[in-house]
């Protein structure tokens, strides 16, 4: 008898509950009230436990209908966004928003489009991949995510097409105790002699390639997190995002140098990209725009 539970029943059910009576479920369904009831005897009958006490002048949940609540609702709420869902693809919108992002990216900007993009496509779940290099690439071209937002990768593969989203601001820093905090301009020479610490690529797509890396004697991290904990211990010198070293800066906890040979001003071009046979939906398009 359970397989004859329908949605119908389920919603007409819940209805009851919502407004308190009976009459009142009908009102909401537009359907009288002889209706409701039997709709509700024929769930009770097909679940084999009461519902609704109806021995005051308004039905009551027993403690089944108490307990059987919760399900009911989830049953209805899931079929609803499976229907929103279903509606969203047949009008061209994507069933997922895949998104392979730049280490380098500045979190609270990802953090504010994300937000946008669950109130404007509340039935369009996201799944972010954060990654460095070749690696925010890789996902973009085996079509695991729409769009990738790229910087410290500098060339684009030729079956991807690119556009500029902006620059990111970069500078070299160490600890205080290092050797290279006590010069004010850096010989190259000198800074060859010390270990940099170099952000690494997950993926063979920048091999035999660096960027940036002037020492002979590197430390390669997967992690741009343990890079920066490795600078701040004294581990190091390298190249980091302004955003994510400012309060470092300003505490003394990090200092900046220049190295003979780098620009005063270093900044990193981060691009949206996606292949040139799959442009992005109506959600990856409102997401880009939110990350411009």
């Amino acid at each position: 008898m359970l397989e004859g539970v329908t949605l119908d029943q389920l919603r007409t059910f819940l209805a009851a509950v919502d407004e308190g009576s009976f009459s009142a479920a009908g009102r909401k369904l537009h359907r009288a009230q002889s209706v409701v009831s039997q709709t509700l005897a024929n769930l009770e009958a097909q679940l084999g436990v009461k519902l609704f006490d109806r021995s005051a002048r308004y039905p009551r949940l027993t403690d089944s209908g108490r307990s059987l609540l919760p399900d009911a609702r989830t049953v209805a709420d899931s079929l609803d966004g499976f229907k929103a869902r279903a509606r969203a693809m047949s009008q061209g919108l994507e069933p997922e928003l895949a998104v392979a992002m730049d280490v380098m990216y500045p979190m609270a900007c990802v953090t504010k489009a994300a937000t946008h993009s669950r109130k404007t496509y509340p039935h369009t779940p996201l799944r972010l991949h954060v990654e460095a290099l070749g690696a925010v690439v890789k996902p973009v071209i085996e079509r695991i995510c729409s769009i990738g937002i790229i910087g410290s990768l500098p060339v684009v593969p030729e079956e991807l097409h690119a556009e500029m989203l902006t620059e990111l601001p970069f500078v070299t820093v160490v600890s205080p105790s290092h050797p290279l905090a006590r010069k004010r301009l850096v010989p190259s020479a000198a800074a060859a002699k010390e270990v940099q610490l170099v952000l690494t690529d997950r993926s063979e797509l920048s091999r035999g390639r660096d960027f940036g890396v002037l020492a002979s004697e590197t430390w390669r991290l997967a992690d741009l997190g343990a890079k920066h904990a490795f600078l701040k211990a004294g581990l190091g010198w390298g190249h980091m995002p302004l955003h994510m070293v400012e309060a470092d800066l300003q505490s003394g906890a990090l200092v900046r140098i220049r190295v003979e040979g780098i620009p005063r001003d270093v900044t990193m071009p981060m691009r949206v990209v996606y292949r040139k046979d799959a442009p992005p939906g109506p959600a990856a398009t409102t997401f880009i725009t939110q990350l411009k």
